[in-house]
């Protein structure tokens, strides 16, 4: 792969409730078939600190947890000159393993080994639940918004991608 791709990773587990929705968004996301995207959804955030390695940019999708209502939609730029995440940002949803490392441990230790595209965009969806089951209602109902705004900044990424190509 090439530094004119750009990866999207879905992240979550798709039985733990609301944690579904960034591979839902990433499935949604892959029936468009946008030629230079790849897309793969994964539950381990640990594994984006290999995958992303030689892409141009990445959009990731996950749930969050930080108070606001269900489904309301974060979008935080984390490529390689931003600043650090905080250990406390997207957060492994109260799972022990390789999962609690969280999306922020992967952005911050591929940033430290140079494997982090210049280009990383988050679409963060604000959950109401991890437990074990389906997706809640609010999600559900918000998976379109979520698969539109996801769409809007991968296509974004992919034309900086192509104009530095």
């Amino acid at each position: 792969m090439s530094g004119d791709r750009v990866l999207v990773v879905g992240l979550g587990s798709p039985d733990r409730g609301d944690d579904a929705v960034g591979a839902a968004v990433a499935e949604r996301l892959a029936d468009f078939g946008l030629d230079g995207v790849d897309v793969l959804t994964r539950e381990d955030p640990t594994q984006l600190v290999q995958l992303w390695e030689g892409h141009g940019a990445a959009l990731v999708i996950d749930a969050v947890m930080s108070g606001r209502p269900p489904g309301t939609l974060h979008i935080r730029e984390v490529g390689d000159s931003g600043e650090p995440l905080p250990t406390s940002a997207f957060a492994a949803a109260g799972r022990g393993g390789s999962h609690a490392f969280g999306l922020a441990g992967a952005v911050e230790l591929a940033r430290t080994l140079g494997t982090l595209p210049t280009h990383v965009t988050v679409v963060g969806v604000e959950a109401r639940t991890f437990d074990f089951g389906p997706m809640s209602p609010e999600i559900q109902e918000g998976l379109d918004a979520a698969v539109a705004t996801a769409a809007a900044e991968l296509i974004a990424l992919r034309e900086e991608v192509q104009s530095c190509a």
